[in-house]
């Protein structure tokens, strides 16, 4: 309980809500306050491109390359690594700070299952571990710099949240393309 309540309390979303809530008048009806989801909803929804969201994309599409980048098992382990080190850094913030600890133990954890993705893909294709790469080591560690005090909890977690969230729900998406294009099906 005391941990939903720093959650909520020092955040702009609940904030909002609470707000929403308060103003709302009796005889307003539920389309005059749209729920939390569906204002996010919107706001991706202007994001997004025809092409990504065809009956709601808003964003201009940017220019196709002359060459479509093709991947290489290279790149994949790449890839790899990188989001190794950024769950690392993730896994470890949330193991040290206490008013995270609900979060431990999830199930949600991806160092292990990505170390063995690592050394499969070194074994199997003859590759070397790679170090991360810039924008992997300077994400984990703009995520480390990121929490001082309990304060900073909602700001990190809105990036555990998209983080987690981003792999989750394009992972699938993503592994079965990897696994047809450089993996053998």
């Amino acid at each position: 309980l005391a941990t939903k309540s720093v959650f909520c309390q020092h955040s702009a979303l609940c904030m909002s809500t609470e707000a929403a809530i308060a103003e709302k008048d009796d005889d307003a009806t539920a389309s005059d306050f749209p729920p939390i989801l569906q204002e996010l909803r919107d706001v991706a929804m202007r994001l997004h491109t025809r092409e990504q969201a065809p009956r709601e994309g808003q964003a201009e599409a940017p220019k196709k390359p002359a060459e479509p980048f093709v991947p290489t098992q290279a790149d994949y382990l790449q890839f790899l690594v990188d989001s190794y080190v950024v769950y690392v850094a993730l896994e470890e913030i949330v193991n040290e700070v206490e008013v995270l600890a609900p979060f431990r133990n999830s199930g949600l954890e991806r160092t292990e299952a990505l170390e063995k993705d690592i050394k499969y893909m070194c074994q199997r294709f003859d590759l070397q571990r790679p170090d991360a790469g810039k924008a992997g080591s300077m994400y984990a560690a703009q995520l480390k710099d990121m929490i001082k005090s309990d304060d900073d909890v909602p700001e990190f977690m809105c990036h555990y949240y998209n983080f987690y969230f981003a792999h989750l729900a394009g992972g699938r998406m993503i592994g079965k393309q990897m696994s047809k294009l450089l993996l053998d099906g």
